[in-house]
C-alpha cells in the first residue's frame, strides 16, 4: 500500500457498445464532439453518429478512403466532412441542405462556421494546399476565395467566433473574419519534425485565447485589441503569447480544464529486452501553465488498444466543454476521461484504507454523492479499526456512526464481545435516546464484575439505574461479596445499587460501615431521618461536624431530646452537639445547661467561661461548686462576682492568681470603693502590687490614699516612673478638663447668640391664634375696637386682661404656662397694643 500516492484527477472508461463493433472491422481516424452526440470518422470513409454511450444512431458512407476531418456547428445541425480522396461535403443532419466538392488533392481539414445554421453565416473553410473560404451567395451558389497558400499543406484549422486559426508547415496563423486580415503568425519551434508525422494541435479556450501544441512546445496566445494610436496600417487586433513552455513528450492533443491544461502526449521508450526505441503507452497530463514553465498536477499512462503500433499523428484529443469530458481517440480505441466526482474520491480513499477521510468527505457531500452511504463507510471504518486492534477508537467512532440505530449498536456490542473487547465499548454505549436492551448493559456489567471491580463501580455510578435489571446485578454483587466480604469497592457499589432500588436502609448501613462521605447526601436526598434515629452515634463517630449540622437543621424530624438521649453514653459527642446547639440558640437547650457545665469542664474548658457569661439558665451555685472542685479560678471569680460576692472574687484573684492587673481590671469593672480599699490593703505590703496600683489607679482612686499608706523605707520597683506617670496622668486630666471647659463655654455662647437672634424675630399674630387663658381668638372680630395682646417669646399669647396681676416687686412678666413648668429663657413678654 503506497500511502504517499497522489489521487488521480481523472477517471477513464472505454467508449464501447457500437464503437467496439466499428473498431473491430475499421479504424478510427478522427472524431468531433458535440454536447448532444459524437461524430466518428474511420479509415474506410465512414462517418458514424453516436450517442454519449457509444451507440450508433446514424451512419454515412462518405468515401472509400480515410476521413480526415469532421466539423460541426454549435447547433449540431450541420456537419462538414473531408477525406483523403479530396472530397468535401457540408450538409444538414436534419435538412436537405447539402454541398459537394471534389478536389484534385487530399483535403486534410474542413471547418464550418460556428453559427452555420443562420442564413447569413453560411460559410466554411477547407484546407489542402490552400486555405479556401466558401460563402453561399446569390442564387444559393457557393463562392470560394483563397485565404492563404504557398506554405505547404494546411494541417489543422479551428474556427471560434470571428477568428479562424490554422496551421501549415511553417506555423500558425489567425485570421479576423470581420476585417478579413491576418493578425498573427506564430512560427513553428522545431522545424526538424515532420509536420505530417507530428501535426500541430489547436484549441480555443475561449473566443480570444488560443492554445497551440506542436512537437513538445506549448504556447497560449491571447488576442487583444490594438490601441487606436498604434494602428496606422496594422490590423486592429494583435496576439500576445502569455504562456510558453516545453513538455517532456510529443503533443498529440490538448484541451483546457478551468485554468489548467489537459495534454495528450505521444511517448517513446527504449525496450529493456531489445534496447530498441518503441512506442509506449500515451500519457494524459494535467498541467498548470506558468510564464515560462508548467507545474504537473497529474499524469496517467493510458493502455489503449494497439498503442505499440501507433504514431503521434494517430492520437487525437477532443473535449466537451459543458461536461468536462475528454475523448482520447486512437485507431483501435476510444477512451473517455472525465473529472472524478466525490463518489470517485471516496472510492479512492476507501481503496487506500483512508476511512476517516472518506467518512468526512461523505458527510460534507452527502447531498451530492450517489454511490456511497455514510453508514456503510462508517461501518467499514469500524471494521478496519477492529482489524488493526484499535478497539478504543473503534468504540468511540460507534457513537458518531451508529447514532440512534439500536440494531446496529447491539450488533456491534456482540461483535466486541466475540473478540473479548466489551470493556472498550462500555464507555460509549448510549444511555438515553436510544436505550438498548437491558441484556446488553447487563452483559457489559458482568464482564467488568468478573475482572475489574473499579471499572464495574464506575459504570454503576455513571449509568442510570433503569438501563439494566437491578435485581440481577445486586445478586451478582452479593455472590462476589461472599468470596470477598470486606471488599470496599463492592460494598460501595452495592450501596449505590440499593439506592437505585430504593432500599435506602440497607444502603445507609453499608455507607455507615464504610464511613462513606455520601452518607449525609443520601440521608438528605431521600429523607432517611427516621432510619438514623438509632444510628446517631455512628454518624457522629464518622463526621461529628456534619452530623451535628444535619441534626440541628432537622430538629423537626429528630428532636433535641432524642439526640441527647442517644448520646447519653458518649458524653464527649453529647458535648459537641449541645455546644453547637447553644451557639445557634442560647435558649433552645436550656434544660441541658446544668449538664453542659460538667461537659464543658470535662471536655472543653476554654469555652466554659463564655458559656457561663452567655447562659441565663445555668444554676450558678452548681456551676460554682464544679469550678471550685476543679480549681477553675477564672470561672470561680466570674461566678462569685455574678453572685454578688465581689470581695471574695477579688481575694481569689489576688491570692490564687497573683495578678495585680486582673485585680485592678476587676475593681474597675465593679466600680466599688470598698473593693479598691480591699485591693489597697492587700497590696500595701507587696511592692510589685503597689507598682501596678500606682500605674493604673490614678483615674479611679486618688493616688494620695495609696501613697500615704506606703511604709517608709519600703523598696518599690520603678517607683520614680510610677510617680512620673501619676503626675502625667494628673496633668492630662487637668488639660482635658480645661479643654472641655473652653469647648463648653464656646458652645454655650454660640447657642445663646443663636437663641437671642431667634427671639428677636417678629411673631405673626392673626385670626387663627387664640388666647391661652380664655381660649378665644386673640384678635377681636371688630378691628376698629382697641385691644391689648401680650405675646411671649415661647409663642404663647394672652389678652392683657386675661393675665393675672403679678405680685412680685419686679415689673417683668412671665408666661403662665411655661412658668408652671420652669422659669427660663423664652418666657419674657412681647407686648402688642392698639
Amino acid at each position: 500500500e503506497d500511502e504517499s500516492e497522489e489521487e488521480p484527477k481523472l477517471k477513464y472508461e472505454r467508449l464501447s457498445n457500437g464503437v467496439t463493433e466499428i473498431l473491430q472491422k475499421d479504424a478510427a481516424s478522427c472524431m468531433t464532439v458535440h454536447e448532444k452526440f459524437l461524430a466518428l470518422g474511420t479509415h474506410y470513409g465512414k462517418v458514424y453518429l453516436l450517442d454519449v454511450q457509444g451507440n450508433i444512431t446514424q451512419k454515412f458512407d462518405v468515401s472509400p478512403v480515410k476521413i480526415n476531418q469532421i466539423s460541426l456547428d454549435e447547433s449540431g445541425e450541420h456537419m462538414g466532412v473531408c477525406s483523403e480522396d479530396g472530397k468535401v461535403q457540408v450538409f444538414g443532419l436534419y435538412s436537405a441542405e447539402e454541398f459537394h466538392e471534389t478536389f484534385d488533392c487530399p483535403i486534410k481539414i474542413v471547418a464550418v462556421h460556428p453559427h452555420f445554421a443562420r442564413s447569413h453565416f453560411k460559410q466554411f473553410v477547407t484546407g489542402g494546399k490552400k486555405l479556401l473560404l466558401y460563402e453561399r451567395g446569390w442564387m444559393n451558389r457557393w463562392k470560394p476565395s483563397v485565404l492563404h497558400e504557398g506554405e505547404g499543406n494546411i494541417r489543422n484549422v479551428k474556427w471560434r467566433g470571428h477568428l479562424i486559426a490554422w496551421a501549415n508547415n511553417m506555423g500558425v496563423k489567425i485570421l479576423d473574419m470581420i476585417s478579413k486580415q491576418r493578425i498573427t503568425n506564430v512560427p513553428r519551434d522545431d522545424i526538424s519534425l515532420r509536420p505530417d508525422m507530428y501535426p500541430c494541435s489547436l484549441c480555443w479556450k475561449d473566443n480570444l485565447t488560443l492554445i497551440i501544441g506542436w512537437g513538445n512546445s506549448v504556447k497560449i496566445c491571447s488576442v487583444k485589441e490594438r490601441h487606436a494610436s498604434e494602428m496606422r496600417d496594422l490590423p486592429n487586433r494583435y496576439v500576445e503569447i502569455v504562456f510558453q513552455f516545453d513538455t517532456e513528450f510529443y503533443i498529440s492533443g490538448l484541451a483546457p480544464i478551468c485554468d489548467q491544461l489537459v495534454i495528450l502526449s505521444y511517448v517513446k521508450e527504449i525496450s529493456e529486452k531489445t534496447e530498441v526505441e518503441c512506442c509506449a503507452r500515451p500519457r494524459l497530463d494535467i498541467v498548470q501553465p506558468l510564464v515560462e514553465s508548467c507545474e504537473e498536477i497529474s499524469s496517467d499512462a493510458l493502455t489503449v488498444r494497439g498503442f505499440q503500433e501507433n504514431e503521434c499523428r494517430d492520437y487525437h484529443l477532443e473535449y466537451s466543454e459543458g461536461e468536462s469530458l475528454f475523448y482520447i481517440i486512437s485507431p483501435r480505441d476510444v477512451v473517455v476521461a472525465k473529472e472524478r466526482d466525490q463518489d470517485d474520491h471516496i472510492d479512492w480513499l476507501l481503496e487506500k484504507k483512508k476511512y476517516e477521510e472518506a467518512l468526512m468527505a461523505a458527510e460534507i457531500s452527502q447531498k451530492t454523492i450517489k454511490k456511497h452511504k455514510i453508514l456503510d463507510i462508517g461501518l467499514a471504518y469500524i471494521n478496519h479499526l477492529v482489524e488493526k486492534g484499535e478497539y478504543d477508537l473503534a468504540a468511540r467512532k460507534c457513537q458518531k456512526i451508529l447514532g440512534k440505530n439500536t440494531e446496529l449498536w447491539e450488533f456491534e456490542v456482540y461483535k466486541f464481545k466475540e473478540i473479548g473487547q466489551l470493556k472498550a465499548i462500555s464507555r460509549y454505549l448510549p444511555r438515553r435516546d436510544p436505550v438498548l436492551k437491558p441484556l446488553i448493559y447487563e452483559m457489559v456489567l458482568h464482564e467488568f464484575l468478573e475482572s475489574d471491580y473499579e471499572g464495574f463501580a464506575t459504570l454503576i455510578k455513571e449509568w442510570p439505574g433503569d438501563l439494566y435489571n437491578n435485581t440481577i446485578i445486586v445478586q451478582a454483587v452479593v455472590d462476589h461479596l461472599k468470596k470477598d466480604p470486606q471488599n470496599r469497592t463492592l460494598l460501595r457499589t452495592l450501596a449505590e445499587l440499593y439506592t437505585y432500588d430504593q432500599r435506602y436502609g440497607r444502603a445507609l448501613e453499608i455507607y455507615l460501615t464504610l464511613r462513606h462521605k455520601d452518607v449525609f447526601q443520601l440521608i438528605h436526598k431521600h429523607n432517611l431521618f427516621s432510619s438514623i434515629r438509632d444510628k446517631i452515634v455512628l454518624l457522629m463517630d464518622f463526621d461529628s461536624e456534619k452530623a451535628v449540622d444535619m441534626l440541628l437543621d432537622n430538629e423537626d424530624k429528630i428532636s433535641i431530646d432524642r439526640v441527647v438521649e442517644e448520646l447519653e453514653n458518649r458524653p464527649e459527642l453529647q458535648h459537641v452537639y449541645l455546644h453547637k446547639l447553644f451557639k445557634r440558640d442560647h435558649h433552645k437547650g436550656q434544660r441541658y445547661h446544668e449538664k453542659q457545665i460538667s461537659l464543658y469542664a470535662e471536655y472543653d474548658r476554654p469555652n466554659l467561661l463564655p458559656f457561663l457569661r452567655d447562659s441565663t439558665h445555668c444554676p450558678l451555685e452548681k456551676a460554682l461548686e464544679i469550678c471550685q472542685q476543679r480549681n477553675f479560678v477564672e470561672e470561680t471569680v466570674y461566678l462569685l462576682s455574678r453572685m454578688g460576692n465581689s470581695r471574695s472574687a477579688l481575694k481569689m484573684i489576688m491570692e490564687e492568681l497573683q495578678d495585680v492587673d486582673k485585680a485592678i481590671e476587676f475593681a474597675k469593672e465593679q466600680d466599688d470603693g470598698e473593693l479598691w480599699e480591699d485591693l489597697i490593703l492587700y497590696s500595701i505590703d507587696k511592692p510589685p502590687f503597689i507598682t501596678g496600683l500606682l500605674n493604673n489607679i490614678g483615674t479611679h482612686v486618688d493616688p494620695i490614699l495609696l501613697i500615704h499608706r506606703i511604709k517608709e523605707g519600703m523598696e518599690i520597683p520603678n517607683l520614680r516612673d510610677s510617680l512620673v506617670k501619676i503626675l502625667q496622668d494628673y496633668n492630662l486630666q487637668i488639660l482635658l478638663r480645661e479643654g472641655c471647659k473652653k469647648i463648653l463655654v464656646a458652645d454655650s455662647l454660640s447657642l445663646l447668640k443663636k437663641m437671642h437672634r431667634t427671639q428677636m424675630k417678629g411673631v405673626l399674630v392673626d385670626e387663627e391664634n387664640i388666647c391661652e387663658s380664655c381660649l378665644s381668638p386673640i384678635l377681636p372680630s371688630d378691628a376698629s375696637k382697641s385691644f391689648s395682646v401680650v405675646v411671649f417669646h415661647c409663642r404663647h399669647m394672652f389678652h392683657r386682661e386675661c393675665l393675672p396681676v403679678s405680685n412680685t416687686v419686679s415689673s417683668a412678666q412671665f408666661c403662665n404656662i411655661c412658668s408652671a413648668k420652669h422659669r427660663g429663657p423664652g418666657s419674657a413678654v412681647l407686648e402688642m397694643k392698639k
